[in-house]
């Protein structure tokens, strides 16, 4: 059979216009996430700092939220209130005590590395033997790795870890999605 090979066989089921589009946004969104992994790397102090910052603002958002919850369909139930106040109390620590946040957010980091080593693993698994699936399984790879150091290393220089593997993941990730792209794009559809 002439022109036949595995990337063929798989993408024959995909839509050529999903593929055009998945081209597309997978380069514009590869390359800004590769862009904010290299300014994670340069900066990491400042990227672990957002990061907290991030979690203090979802938290007292979410109290918010659940304040707003039990005020208006039980308001005379104290474990409403109380998580209500934990969300809040918990947010405003991590925004006004960052070092708190950033131990925090290395914990939920490591957790996240793990999943997103899973998920790409999976991932890579699935697509093979199309072209890219060796990326998808070299990201996880990555991702295994920085969640076991930051495991191993916490709370030892976590200001820098955190940020430095923010950096790290966000670059790879930048890396794959172009690489998926390029892939998409190079295929006749």
């Amino acid at each position: 059979m002439t022109g036949y090979n595995e990337t063929t066989v798989v993408l024959s089921g995909f839509d050529g216009a999903v593929l055009k589009k998945f081209s597309k946004h997978s380069l514009l969104i590869g390359g800004l996430l590769l862009a904010l992994g290299l300014l994670g790397i340069i900066l990491p102090q400042a990227l672990s700092l957002v990061a907290s910052a991030f979690l203090g603002w979802i938290l007292l958002t979410a109290g918010t939220l659940s304040l707003y919850l039990a005020f208006l369909t039980n308001w005379k139930s104290v474990i409403s209130w109380v998580k209500a106040f934990l969300l809040l109390f918990t947010g405003a620590l991590v925004l006004f005590n960052p070092l708190a946040g950033i131990l925090a957010v290395a914990l939920l980091l490591a957790l996240y590395l793990f999943m997103d080593a899973f998920a790409n693993f999976a991932l890579a698994q699935s697509m093979y033997p199309m072209k890219g699936w060796g990326w998808m399984a070299a990201n996880g790879v990555v991702s295994l790795g920085l969640g076991l150091i930051m495991t191993f290393a916490w709370p030892a220089d976590t200001v820098v870890l955190v940020g430095l593997y923010l950096g790290i993941s966000l670059l790879f990730d930048g890396i794959t999605l172009i690489m998926m792209g390029l892939a998409a794009k190079k295929f006749d559809v």
